[in-house]
């Protein structure tokens, strides 16, 4: 496994995105927490959750409970695993998504989140997505008060415009080391936000990143992966799943990219943080940039 940084924290340079696991069509606890320590047994030590990574609307927090017992079960080293978490998004438990940034909101959710993973202090709190009836600089705020009472090591932005980037920056300086917001072969909206990233120093957390070659949970129900790409091309000539190839590609982006994929069982992670050893061409990079432009 290779590795890049969040802030002063080394991690995987492939993590671990653990919403499947808790959403519609979870797997049973057992193959759940199987993914969990297969990603662990990888190399993977970035897990990505959320409060709202939960099915139905009485059980928010699932997927953090979930992640911190797989945690405690695991029989090696977990000393090195960063838990990121999310808060100011909610799921009222019929499919839909809701957006509560208050600072009020998040000071209760974090400290929630905290109970609920076992911590001290929480590795990294992102704020899921901006509220449109909160100003800004009023949720970005309460990040900086959890950072500064402890709560939190760390915190990131998830959702974001360059602008909201830079006004985050601006309230939290070194204490906001991440960005995290969708980014694929199939979706590149956040070009600019990510090489802001880049060149604030931020970790750039891809999510969906496969989107192009298989569906998102976010995006609506699972379907077939697409074939027939260029990325499936170049995969058939490597002997490596059109995945791998994915992943090498957005790791050749940037060294400040550190995708983090969902899985649902153990061999979906394990060939995900492979992907972590998969160094393209310059002529495949060259030939995967092309066909995204054309």
């Amino acid at each position: 496994m290779r590795y890049r940084t969040i802030g002063s924290t080394s991690v995987s340079a492939v993590g671990l995105g653990a919403m499947p696991l808790s959403i519609e069509h979870r797997p049973d606890e057992a193959r759940a927490t199987a993914t969990i320590h297969a990603a662990l047994d990888a190399g993977v030590t970035l897990i990505d959750t959320a409060d709202s990574y939960h099915w139905h609307a009485d059980e928010r927090g699932h997927n953090e409970l979930l992640v911190a017992r797989a945690l405690a079960s695991y029989g090696g080293d977990t000393s090195r695993v960063l838990v990121a978490t999310k808060g100011g998004r909610g799921r009222p438990g019929d499919g839909s998504w809701t957006v509560t940034a208050s600072p009020a909101h998040l000071k209760r959710a974090a400290e929630d989140s905290l109970k609920r993973l076992g911590v001290d202090a929480i590795g990294l709190y992102q704020l899921h997505k901006p509220d449109p009836a909160v100003p800004w600089a009023e949720s970005v705020g309460a990040l900086r008060e959890l950072y500064d009472a402890g709560t939190i090591r760390a915190a990131g932005i998830s959702n974001v415009t360059t602008g909201q980037i830079r006004e985050a920056y601006s309230i939290l300086g070194d204490a906001l080391v991440s960005v995290q917001n969708q980014y694929s072969p199939a979706v590149r909206d956040s070009e600019a936000e990510l090489r802001l990233s880049a060149e604030l120093g931020l970790a750039f957390l891809p999510w969906s990143p496969l989107g192009g070659i298989s569906r998102s949970s976010l995006d609506g129900p699972s379907g077939p992966p697409s074939a027939g790409t260029p990325f499936h091309r170049i995969a058939d000539e490597r002997d490596v799943s059109p995945q791998q190839v994915a992943l090498a590609w957005l790791l050749a982006r940037s060294p400040a990219v550190i995708p983090v994929p969902g899985a649902s069982r153990p061999a979906s992670i394990q060939d995900s943080a492979d992907a972590a050893e998969l160094e393209l061409s310059e002529v495949e990079r060259a030939q995967l940039e092309d066909a995204l432009v054309g």
